[in-house]
């Protein structure tokens, strides 16, 4: 079914994300790569992150009760009819973990001279430890000679820092061209708004190539069937407004997903 809203699906944010990224880079590349022939290529690289993962991208686990009762005496555990201590309750622990963070790069074929770097934001990349390793990977891709693209299709964690207040909106794209820098091409996008096309610059004295957002969006939600592989019966993992959440139940009336 085709993507029943008119830009991104906001019940995309959890669980399945890590699905919608990857797959994004990998349609990003297959986008481009026919409009950069022969000089250049878009290719998917990814490089190793050791962050403690998101819970928004975490699936729920069940929780496991040990089968004794429970005493509120404030002590650390429960004594077994042997005399061990049995914790009351056993969960998983969000623990750093080597997790590959995917991205498109642009070279330039001759020379393998990168051009410009597409990055696509994670839950990881915007909070906690992770958010400081792709501080430092950003600056790091923002003193290089080349030119960056930053996708942000996540209504939480921390933006691209910037002078100035950005506007209330829920999504984002951050364009550092590397000969106008510090100057940011900034892209506000609604929640009830197409993604727009991007310009994705390329060696001087060449033109911009053109990276229609939506279009790439909605060929993954298809291809995945993200309209069934994620549940639209309640609200979305990261929660809408009581406005928004009226204005998402209707785009989902409208394409058969609620009654």
């Amino acid at each position: 079914m085709p993507n029943p809203f008119p830009g991104v699906d906001p019940y995309l944010e959890g669980p399945e994300w890590p699905s919608v990224h990857d797959a994004l880079v990998i349609q990003i590349a297959f986008h481009l790569g026919p409009k950069l022939r022969p000089k250049y290529v878009a290719m998917p690289s990814s490089r190793i992150v050791l962050a403690t993962p998101d819970p928004i991208e975490t699936p729920q686990v069940q929780l496991r009760i040990p089968d004794v009762s429970v005493r509120a005496t404030g002590i650390e555990g429960t004594p077994e009819s042997g005399g061990t201590l049995v914790a009351p309750l056993t969960v998983m622990g969000l623990m750093p973990t080597e997790m590959p963070h995917k991205f498109v790069e642009i070279h330039e074929a001759a020379t393998k001279k990168l051009v410009t770097t597409i990055e696509i934001l994670s839950p990881t990349n915007k909070r906690g430890d992770g958010l400081t390793e792709f501080h430092e990977k950003r600056n790091q891709l923002l003193s290089e000679p080349a030119h960056y693209l930053e996708i942000d299709l996540l209504r939480t964690g921390e933006r691209f820092p910037v002078t100035g207040v950005l506007p209330s909106v829920p999504y984002f794209v951050f364009l550092s061209r590397a000969n106008r820098r510090p100057l940011i091409e900034t892209w506000p996008i609604a929640l009830d708004q197409s993604l727009p096309s991007i310009p994705i610059p390329l060696l001087k004295g060449d033109p911009d190539v053109a990276l229609d957002l939506q279009l790439a969006w909605n060929a993954i939600y298809e291809s995945l069937s993200f309209d069934i592989a994620t549940s639209h019966a309640g609200p979305p993992t990261v929660r809408l407004s009581a406005e928004q959440q009226a204005w998402a139940d209707e785009c989902l009336r409208k394409a058969g997903l609620r009654t």
